[in-house]
């Protein structure tokens, strides 16, 4: 089947976080390209799951199915050559959940926890609110390009007890390399530091590029890592918050699903049905989705080399996020934020990122070409009065 991803379809008065929930400039609201979901319609097949389902009419409490973790299991097997077992998954409503829940089970209050920066919000935002300490171990711009500080990242390792490991890398887009990851996960092995690794964005990879599951590496790093995965962000599925959570380590395991029993998390009816269905049917819609992004993207770079040359797209390898280089606009974040918002676009600011994306802005470019253009003409037309 072939997928229209330029097809516009209005998202407005949806209760959307990303589209209901943006200033106005002279009565008229900016267009948003910062909360990281896609304005793509689900595959055909998912949304005919969820009907049937509807169709029944009940929709009680309910138990994750037999077939669920097979689908995860073969999933993740095909897409990222990891084979695992259908008793490692479990399942959270959401990433940032199972993050929260990991910090909690795992950790106390007081330890340290490390993070690479520029580094997605929540990994900030959830030891502090957990009362841990955020270790950031800022990865190095080199030729647009960022790359980890090894010396920087064993030296914080050593007083850290759990990493939060983002790959594929939100914000800057890296998809790390086996080499890359057998590094750090040997040195949290050495350091006895627990890894979560948010995998979420490793269904869109570009051309020439490759995931790999940081478990899958060593079976020594796989013993002290917890992967999590989700269809939310590649198949429009985030609203139905449900992810699974992959723990081949069964102390690390047990404990886990003992915490989640605990706390009573409630099952999803409809996401458990978008889940399974997406994992099942949804290869074409992903291969096709990867390619249309990729052209985004580069798009989108030679937009701003073209017509806006001192902002300047830090090329991504993978995910629909573009993380964009402002400095030599000389602007601080708050003029900076005041830029791109009177331009009639809403970005991502940089500083909450962390001290390492001052002076960045996060560009979410999955939407329609159509959209992500006039984003771009707003910005070229602030640019051109500067």
């Amino acid at each position: 089947m072939k997928y229209n991803f330029d097809e516009i379809i209005s998202r407005e008065n949806t209760a959307s976080i990303k589209w209901d929930q943006v200033e106005k400039i002279n009565g008229a609201k900016v267009l948003p390209y910062w909360v990281a979901d896609t304005d793509f319609k689900t595959p055909k097949e998912v949304i005919d799951a969820l009907k049937q389902r509807i169709d029944h009419g009940i929709f009680g409490y309910t138990l994750y199915s037999d077939s669920l973790a097979p689908t995860v299991k073969n999933w993740i097997n095909k897409r990222h050559g990891w084979s695992i077992e259908n008793e490692w998954i479990s399942y959270t409503p959401g990433i940032v959940s199972a993050i929260l829940y990991a910090i909690e089970c795992f950790t106390n209050e007081g330890d340290s926890i490390l993070v690479q920066s520029p580094i997605y919000p929540p990994f900030l935002q959830l030891p502090k609110d957990s009362g841990r300490k955020i270790v950031e171990s800022e990865m190095i711009l080199n030729n647009g390009r960022y790359e980890i500080d090894y010396e920087d990242f064993e030296t914080k390792a050593k007083f850290a007890k759990m990493f939060l490991l983002s790959n594929p890398h939100n914000p800057t887009g890296r998809v790390f390399t086996r080499q890359e990851l057998e590094k750090i996960g040997d040195i949290c092995v050495r350091n006895n530091v627990l890894i979560v690794a948010d995998e979420i964005h490793s269904d869109v990879i570009f051309k020439g590029y490759k995931h790999i599951a940081i478990a899958s590496v060593s079976e020594e790093i796989k013993n002290i890592t917890i992967s999590c995965y989700s269809a939310s962000k590649t198949f429009s599925l985030a609203g139905l918050a449900t992810s699974a959570i992959i723990i081949p380590n069964k102390e690390i395991n047990d404990k886990f699903k003992s915490y989640l029993e605990k706390r009573h998390i409630p099952v999803n009816t409809l996401g458990k049905v978008a889940l399974e269905a997406a994992y099942k049917y949804g290869e074409d819609y992903m291969n096709q989705l990867s390619e249309y992004l990729e052209s985004n993207r580069d798009f989108l770079i030679d937009y701003m080399s073209r017509y806006t040359p001192k902002i300047k797209p830090i090329k991504p390898e993978a995910t629909f996020l573009v993380w964009i280089d402002c400095r030599e606009l000389n602007l601080n974040d708050k003029e900076l934020n005041k830029f791109f918002t009177n331009s009639g676009v809403k970005l991502n600011d940089g500083y909450t990122f962390g001290d390492a994306g001052k002076g960045f802005m996060r560009f979410n470019i999955g939407c329609p070409r159509e959209t992500l253009l006039k984003g771009l003409e707003r910005i070229k037309a602030a640019y051109d009065k500067i």
